[in-house]
């Protein structure tokens, strides 16, 4: 029998959510919701300045850490995120390991004019026209969690719909498949989500790999503006920040103490 990885274990649990709300509300019924969206906001040419770019995440809790923060105000934290300067914000919205909600985007998305990122386990291209219909700008999609097929699928309906795609690799098979796929916007995640383990010197050893045509985007383990300036020196133009900005008294300081960082 094979090993379930941690991986596999959230990815059941997000069809089986995604299951009961398509059975709630037909495709049909949210494409409807298309109408009354506000075209996609671009985050590129703000992640293409010079100096650090700060994608801030609201985040309530994690499978590695646990509870991170209440946030009873999605709304208000999002508001200090981009009076701190984020080029984007990210929103949690995957319910049982991270107590995120798609309520929570569309509270953010009424706050705030900033690009937004639905970050959650994109299996379906129902969850693309969600993301799109609830204000999302951009779509995370995790190669560890989808096959090519599904992958250059989903990559292609994200694009219809004009969202923005940040693809998300952790080792050295993953950016092969994302550099084939062609994409723009490259996340390194420093966690393997499989595992839920954290090597810092991930995005280092996979940036040279990913080249310096693309946008790269440095994901987890980043805790200040030291972090930041080191994942600058290795060729991000990003970084995305969740646990460090959700526990900071003050958040629109951190996201402006990290943004702007040159190498």
């Amino acid at each position: 029998m094979e090993h379930v990885t941690v991986l596999d274990d959230i990815v059941a649990g997000v069809r089986d959510d995604l299951a009961r709300r398509q059975a709630q509300t037909p495709l049909a019924d949210v494409r409807a919701a298309l109408a009354d969206v506000a075209p996609p906001r671009d985050p590129m040419p703000h992640l293409r300045a010079p100096g650090s770019s700060v994608i801030a995440e609201v985040k309530r809790r994690s499978p590695s850490k646990g509870d991170l923060a209440g946030i009873p105000d999605p709304a208000a934290l999002a508001r200090d995120y981009a009076a701190g300067g984020a080029a984007a914000i990210s929103v949690l919205t995957e319910e049982r390991r991270f107590g995120g909600s798609l309520a929570d985007l569309r509270a953010v998305r009424a706050a705030v004019d900033v690009p937004l990122l639905r970050k959650d386990f994109v299996v379906e291209g129902y969850q693309l026209v969600e993301a799109r219909a609830a204000g999302a700008d951009l779509v995370l999609l995790i190669v560890a969690a989808l096959d090519d097929a599904t992958l250059h699928r989903l990559h292609e309906e994200a694009r219809e719909l004009g969202l923005t795609v940040l693809v998300e690799v952790h080792d050295e098979a993953e950016a092969e498949r994302a550099l084939a796929l062609g994409a723009e916007l490259l996340g390194v995640n420093a966690r393997n989500l499989k595992t839920l383990a954290v090597d810092p010197d991930t995005f280092g050893r996979l940036a040279p790999q990913l080249g310096s045509d693309r946008v790269l985007v440095a994901e987890s383990g980043v805790t200040d503006e030291v972090d930041v300036k080191r994942y600058v020196a290795e060729g991000a133009r990003a970084v995305l920040v969740g646990e460090a900005l959700v526990k900071d008294g003050d958040p629109r300081a951190a996201v402006a103490r990290m943004t702007g960082v040159m190498p």
